[in-house]
């Protein structure tokens, strides 16, 4: 299988095994008209195996929402077929609008105008709290 180098885009390396679509359904990437690769189950000295999204463009990514996903992600921006910028993920501490608080008497699910805030309270089992009512969210 042959897939070409890119020449300006976004390369998103290290996705765990089997997360690629998930990642390409939340970036909402099939919106996108430009050319983009998922390679699934790639050879990788470091993870045994792993998935990669390739993307024929520069766009402005969510790094919240990539790292929640898979927090060990590399995101290398490519331009004139040159490596520009390598962004290594981590959890972030605060995040909005990814997670839903499932507690039926919190505040959001009454005023529905406020913004869905989680924190991060446990970073090795990667659970996040509601900055409101403080139900968990884990995220696998």
């Amino acid at each position: 299988m042959i897939v070409t180098p890119i020449t300006d885009g976004i390369v998103i390396d290290h996705i765990t095994c089997g997360k690629a679509m998930e990642l390409y359904k939340i970036l909402n990437l099939d919106e996108l008209d430009c050319t983009i690769a998922i390679l699934r189950n790639v050879q990788s000295q470091k993870l045994g195996r792993k998935d990669i999204i390739k993307i024929d463009r520069v766009l402005d990514l969510n790094y919240d929402v990539i790292s929640c996903i898979d927090p060990g992600i590399t995101v290398n921006i490519i331009k004139d077929g040159k490596l520009l910028k390598r962004k290594h993920l981590e959890l972030p501490e605060r995040i909005e609008g990814i997670f839903k608080c499932k507690n039926p008497r919190c505040i959001t699910s009454v005023e529905h105008e406020l913004p869905q805030v989680f924190k991060l309270t446990d970073r090795e089992t990667r659970v996040y709290s509601c900055e409101y009512c403080e139900t968990p969210v884990k995220k696998k």
